[in-house]
This record gives C-alpha cells, structure tokens and sequence, in this order.
C-alpha cells in the first residue's frame, strides 16, 4: 500500500503548504522538493507495490520508502505543532530566526535533506524492477469523482433457491428431537448465504417461535456463545457463569420450537456444543443449522450423513447473471456494450462458479470505465495471477488480492482499516468513516465536504463487494457492516506486510482496543497513529488506569476511539494530560463510564475535527471551550440524557457538518445555546434536533433551519414534549426547502406539521414518522393537481392514531419504491402484512422486459 502512503502524505503536505503556516516557511523549498519526487514516482507505485509480492528485493526497497514517507509525515506534524506552540510574532521571518527553535530548525532541516537524498536513490533503484524509466515522467497522479457516486444493492441472491428448498424441506418434516443439518463447502461458495436465507424466510420465520443466529469466530469461549444466544432472544445478560447462561436459554426456549444457526464452525473440539446442547430443551421439531468448512466439525456436532448439505460451485448461466447484476448494476444488471460481453464471460469462466469471487470481481468492473482496452486488461491480469493458482480456493484468494490491487490509492488504506477489527466483528459505519476523516484517507476533492467524501469511499468499498451488509435502514443506507472471512484474510496479510496492523500488536501505525491490550502495547508501538474500540456488540471493554495513561506518551496519535468502555478511574481524571496529543482529529468518549464531565486539557487540542460522546448517560454539560474548536466538524453528543443544552457561541462553529443531539436552550438558561444560532452553521448536512418545549423557539427564532442549504438530513424528536404551545412553534420551523431525508419522532399533534408538504419540502426523498399522536396529514399533505411528492421510501411506525388510506399515498407519492410498515393499526388498505403490530415491507415491482 505504498501508492496509499503516499497518497495520503500528499494531500496532507498539499494542504499544510496552502495553510502556509508560518514554520514551514523555513523548509518549504525542501517540502516541495519531497513533494515533486513523490508526485513523479506516484503513477508507478501501483505496480511496483503489485510487483514486491514476487521480488523480493523490490520489496525491500518499497518497505525502505514506506518508512520514509511516514518518517515525513512525523516531520510535517511536528513543524505543524511546533508552529501552535511557538506565534508569539506575526511575521514569519521573525519566526524562524526565533532563537528557541533553532535547534528544531537545524534538526528538521537536516532530517528532510536525508529524506530527500534517500528517495532519489530509491527512485532510481526502482525503475530497473519495473521495466521503465520514471525520470521525468508526466504526473499520472489518479482523478476523484467530482459528484457522490450512487450505493449499489449488491445483496442479489442468484442460483440457490434449489439449496435453500432443500433445506426448508428438512426442517419442515423435523419429528420430536432436535433436527440437526450441515452447510459444508469451501469458503466462498455460499454456506452463510444459504443459511441466511432459510433463516429470514417469511415461513421458516413463521415456523418457529425462537430463532437465533450465532457467528462462531476461530477464537471464541462457550460463554460469547450463550451470550450472543441470549441476545438473539433479547437479554443482554452479562457476569453470568456457564451454569447461569445456559439456564436462562433453557427458560427462554422450553416448550418452544427454536432454530439456531451456528455459522463457520472450525474446530473439532466440540465439547462447547455437547455443554450446550444438555442444556437445550428437546422436542417440537427444533432445528439446529451448522455451517462450517469441514465435514468432520458438523459430523461431531450430531449432524446425520443424510442432513449434510454440499452446495455447488454456480452453473455458467447464473454466474453470468449474478456478474451481470452486478458489473452492470448502473444499467439495472444489462449489458449495453456488446464489445464487453465476451470479455465479461471470459472473466466469469475464471472465477469457477464461486459466488464471492464472482460478486468481487463484478464490483471491481462496476468501478472501471466501460471500455474494451480496460476490461482486457484486467481479464489479462486475472489470468496471469491465476496460471500459478490452479485450484479453487487459491483462485479465490487470487481473485481477492487482484480487486485489492486495482483499488484506488485513497481506498487502500480505508479498506486496511477492516484489519483491526476481530472475526465476525459488526462494524459501524460512523466510526469507520470517523477514522477515515480523522487520519486523513479520504481525499477532498471537487468541492465536496468532508463527511460527504467519506461516505463517498465507504460506498466505493460497498459497491465492490468488499463490504458485507448488516444492517440497513428503511430507505436502504448502510450503518453496519462486516467483512467475509476470506477477504479478512486478504487484509491481515496486507495489513501485516505493510506495517499497518497485525495480530500480535506490535510494531504497527493502529491497533484495536480489547481486554488484553495493554501498556506494553502502547510502548511497542511509539509511532501509533489510531487506537480504537473493537469489541463485538454488547460488550466492553474494561481499561485499566495504567493503560489509559500511558496513551499521552502516543504524541503522534490523530484518531482515539476510546468507545463502550469502563474505566477503571473517572474518566475526566484518567485523561487529563489528553491535551498533549496535540495532532489528535478525531476523539470518541461514546459510551463510555464513568465520563461526567470532559478533560480541561481537551481545550489544547485546537485542531480536533470529530467529537462524539454520544450515550454517555452522566454528562452533564459540555464545556465552553468546546465553542472555540474552529475545525470541528463533526459533534455528536446524542443520548445523552442528563445533557440539557449545549454551550452558547455554538454558532461560530462554521465548519460544522454533522450536529446529532443539539438541545436547544429555554429562555431561563442564558448560557447554552439556543435554536436561532443554527442559522450561523451554514456547512450543515446532518442534523439531529431534540424540542421539548416551546420557549426552546423563540418568536425570532422560526427561521433558524429555512437558510440551511447544505442540510440533507433532519431529525426532529420531540420525545418527553411539554405544553401545547410547542406544536405551533414547531408548526412554523420550516425545513429548508432541498431537504433529502426527514425523520419526525413523537410530534405531539393530533395533525402532521403545516410544513410536511411537497411545495414546502420539493426534494424530499425519504421521509420516517414514527411515534407521537398524529392522527391525520394535514390538507396540504397532499399537494395541488400540479405538484405531488418525490418521496421514494417511506417508514411509519408505532403510530396508533393515524389513519391514512393506501391509495391516497400512491396518488400523492407517484415516484414510491419502498414501504415500512410496523404497529400502525389504523391505517387503511396497506399492502403490508401484519402492519397493525411488527409489520413488513412493501417493495414496488421493477419493470423487466
């Protein structure tokens, strides 16, 4: 990932010269001068970085200018750090003959000029291995999409309904005992996706009163084990010994019929299962499913010969079909450049029926220009990587390494980040783009803002089906995510090779936060750059004071996601040297315990970007100093219950782009923030609005959203509302008119807003109520004979009031895809089965010729 490193420096060093600060004026002659060797040797390091796999003298020498270009990223922070430490003066001239810095000067002089004399050598070591001259080659540094690229739904199923019928037979004719069936196969071939299947079918879910879908990482204990069960059926029991969990998944399942599946089993130890499968009650036809990659596992885990299913490698046909819908997913999965087609099949044929090489191979083409000469040359490579790979399992690794390979630069080190988090790990998507922003992997580019970039390069790693989908919302973003085992192999390897993650947590840029981390990590790792939480869902980590503290001695760290953890000491305490991360972005307390108040050291860190203490339950407020931050442009502080406002002098924050949790201040609290400030945060694309009261809304104040017209996604939550003077304030806080997505929670009146109309909100695509009292949409709901709504998705939930007809809804909503209906009893005439209780999806049918 050399060609990321260097990507990445770049854009850090392009904008540190165009900041101009002050110190590097001094060494600017020879920051540019690193700068123009990099953007010439720039164009071949794809190749060479491709290349090292097989040389490994070229490997040594791409290790060699890996460490030299982080070696000037520490310089680079250093000057920038040095430059907030020391402004007594103006002028810059003044600044770098200041007598106090000479001795930096002098070092950091002489360190770039090594660095330099170093580079120049390795470019010129460089060429022979690659076959070509790079002196004074044109900059073939990589473009950036201007605009957002559209999210691709790649979650297709293609040639399995056979497997999943099979099975659905077996569990069907289930007699007294507990059922027990085998998914065996090769990874890659499907095993989870079949098993998902019969798990989410509207009958099998019928079928059984208590379903639970258990992942079985390499490395687990019986005891993560029950526990995932036990949240499968809603308790999230924790401190429970062996004997206590298993009781309590017997009282949850007796005289109930079950199933559970337990995905990618490894080992043959199965003493686990037998303790287990004491403990489960016996009878009404209860079905354990069991994926694993090897016959011998399922055969010990009780699974009879003539239960064990083998699913088969696709025919050519459906390959073809799933790499269409796929590769082609921009034209609705046709191909409509006949000279591509037979380059298209020539690649399935490679992949030898294997779902996920063909699904991350028909992402990478997505990606590609659709052009002959680009789609041979990739057919070309793949051919080249898989002659030295001839069975299937190799190919697929193949196949995983080449989709690395011609990932662009910006999105190699985005997609290492994947490495850090453990086996069956479900990753939000927040915290991913979070880190990204905070260490500077995502690249800014023709015009777009931060956030809206990052969201960018997670939709890039999605569409190239290196991301596996958790969890969606109704109008089908992603917020959690995961990665398939195989492909976590691919970024282990990577990861480890390139310094920027391994296993054993050491001599690496990033490291993961789990029980086990200790001081001799941070030690060992001098030179991190991020430290994140990574535990798996419902549970935390617990952080001892001696760990905690020796993070101040990480001086290079930008990220530090210290999320879902306990502390052993107060939290404010623990951290109040946090002030000497002076290169700290991105700074996550989520969660945490026991935080009340933040650190007063937090203040030093002027250049924070990312602030999220969202869920921390005790906190009070937030400091003034808060209000200062110039750069923040990301602050959450959602769910937090005791947090009545936030500071005033919100307003100055101009580079704000996300804002989740913002109270606004009553009249009687003259230091917090009120609502009319927003009107100063001009960047804001996400915003999160809690209203309680009605002298939250000044009578000045109705305007504050109208003018926001970067907004794209409002929530407004009215949960524990007083007084009915509040809904005619929030009847006249209009929404700015190029609104793409509402959610409205718990609106106190009986009529929907005066707002919520299509002339008001014109853009408006995908619109949540949920909760509250309406009972009615009001007149204006329904638009005039020339305007109706553009409104594509649509979710009401947990509105016992309201009573809208179904036929209305398609009148004022022409353009409506997708429907989510759950505990509205009232309404009429929904195309939703049980939409008076949990409700379903209604999905509107795509022409298909």
């Amino acid at each position: 990932m050399v060609d990321a490193v260097v990507t990445v420096f770049l854009d850090n060093l392009l904008k540190a010269l165009s900041e101009e600060s002050r110190i590097l004026v001094e060494f600017r002659d020879q920051f540019e001068k690193l700068q123009s060797e990099l953007l010439l040797m720039q164009g071949f390091l794809k190749d060479a970085d491709r290349l090292k796999r097989k040389q490994q003298v070229l490997h040594t020498i791409m290790v060699n200018l890996r460490e030299l270009i982080f070696e000037a990223e520490d310089v680079l922070l250093d000057c920038q750090h040095q430059s907030r430490d020391n402004d007594p003066f103006s002028t810059g001239w003044f600044m770098c003959i200041y007598p106090k810095n000479l001795p930096f000067q002098y070092q950091t002089g002489k360190r770039l000029k090594i660095i330099n004399e170093k580079i120049i050598k390795i470019k010129t070591d460089i060429g022979p291995y690659l076959g070509v001259s790079i002196f004074n080659q044109p900059d073939q540094n990589e473009s950036f999409p201007r605009w957002s690229s559209p999210v691709y739904d790649h979650t297709q199923v293609v040639g399995l309904e056979g497997d999943k019928r099979k099975i659905k037979d077996w569990v069907f004719n289930a007699d007294d005992g507990i059922l027990g069936i085998g998914v065996v196969g090769m990874g890659g071939l499907g095993k989870t996706t079949i098993a998902h299947e019969v798990f989410n079918d509207r009958e099998v879910e019928a079928h059984f009163e208590r379903r639970m879908w258990v992942s079985v990482s390499q490395t687990f204990t019986v005891e993560q084990i029950m526990r995932s069960m036990l949240r499968n059926l809603g308790d999230a029991s924790s401190g429970d010994d062996q004997g206590e969990l298993l009781r309590k998944i017997n009282q949850y399942l007796i005289g109930k019929r079950y199933l559970i599946v337990m995905d990618d089993v490894w080992s043959e130890d199965v003493a686990w299962w037998q303790r287990i499968l004491e403990g489960l009650p016996k009878g009404n036809g209860s079905t354990v499913i069991i994926t694993s990659r090897n016959e011998k596992v399922v055969r010990k885990m009780g699974v009879k010969e003539d239960k064990i299913h083998w699913p088969t490698c696709l025919s050519r046909s459906d390959s073809w079909l799933l790499f269409r819908k796929i590769a082609f997913a921009a034209s609705g999965g046709e191909c409509k450049f006949p000279e591509l087609e037979n380059i298209g099949k020539e690649i399935v044929v490679k992949c030898k029926g294997l779902p996920l090489a063909i699904k991350v191979v028909g992402g990478m083409m997505l990606c590609k220009p659709p052009r002959r000469h680009e789609w041979k040359r990739i057919s070309d490579h793949f051919r080249n990587e898989l002659a030295e790979n001839d069975d299937s399992e190799s190919g697929l690794r193949a196949t995983l390494q080449l989709s690395y390979d011609e990932l662009p630069s910006y999105l190699k080190s985005c997609f290492l980040c994947f490495s850090i988090f453990p086996e069956d790990c479900v990753i939000g998507k927040d915290q991913l783009v979070r880190w990204w922003i905070g260490e500077g992997f995502v690249p800014l580019r023709g015009g777009r803002s931060t956030t809206e970039a990052g969201e960018d390069c997670f939709s890039g790693l999605t569409n190239r089906c290196l991301i596996e989908v958790v969890d969606k919302t109704y109008n089908g973003t992603i917020y959690n995510c995961t990665i398939h085992d195989m492909v976590r192999d691919l970024v282990l390897k990577v990861a480890e090779d390139d310094a920027f993650y391994n296993e054993k947590g050491s001599s690496c840029r990033h490291l993961g936060i789990q029980n086990d981390l200790g001081p001799k990590h941070l030690i060992a790792n001098q030179k991190l750059r991020a430290l994140l939480s990574t535990n798996k869902t419902a549970e935390v980590n617990k952080i001892a004071s001696s760990m905690a503290k020796k993070l101040h001695e990480s001086r290079y760290l930008r990220v530090l996601d210290v999320s879902r953890s306990i502390f052993e000491a107060s939290l404010s305490g623990t951290l109040n040297q946090i002030g000497s991360l002076q290169h700290l972005t991105y700074l996550s307390l989520s969660n945490t315990h026991p935080l009340i108040q933040l650190p007063p050291s937090l203040e030093k860190i002027s250049h924070l970007q990312i602030l999220d203490v969202s869920y921390c339950q005790n906190l009070k407020m937030l400091p003034s100093y808060i209000v200062t931050f110039k750069k923040l442009k990301v602050l959450d502080v959602s769910h937090c219950g005791s947090l009545e406002c936030l500071p005033k002098g919100l307003g100055r924050l101009s580079n704000l782009e996300v804002l989740l949790g913002f109270r606004p201040a009553r009249s009687s609290q003259l230091e917090g923030c009120r609502i009319g400030e927003l009107r100063n945060l001009t960047k804001l694309r996400t915003l999160g609005l809690q209203i309680t009261r009605a002298d939250e809304i000044g009578d000045n104040e109705v305007n504050a959203l109208i003018n926001l017209q970067e907004l794209q996604y409002l929530s407004m939550s009215c949960f524990d509302s007083h007084g009915s003077d509040l809904i005619n304030k929030v009847d006249k806080l209009f929404p700015p008119q190029q609104l793409h997505e509402l959610c409205l929670k718990f609106y106190p009146g009986k009529t929907s807003p005066m707002w919520l109309n299509p002339i008001s909100l014109p853009f408006l695509k995908f619109l949540s109520i949920s909760s509250g009292d309406i009972a009615e949409m009001n007149e204006r709901f329904r638009g005039d004979v020339n305007t109706v709504w553009k409104i594509e998705a649509l979710m009401l939930e947990s509105l016992s009031n309201l009573g809208v007809e179904w036929l209305m809804v398609q009148r004022v909503m022409p353009s409506l895809r997708v429907v989510n209906v759950s505990w509205c009893p009232e309404l009429g005439s929904f195309p939703v089965d049980d939409f008076g209780f949990r409700g379903g999806v209604w999905k509107k049918e795509e022409h298909r010729s």
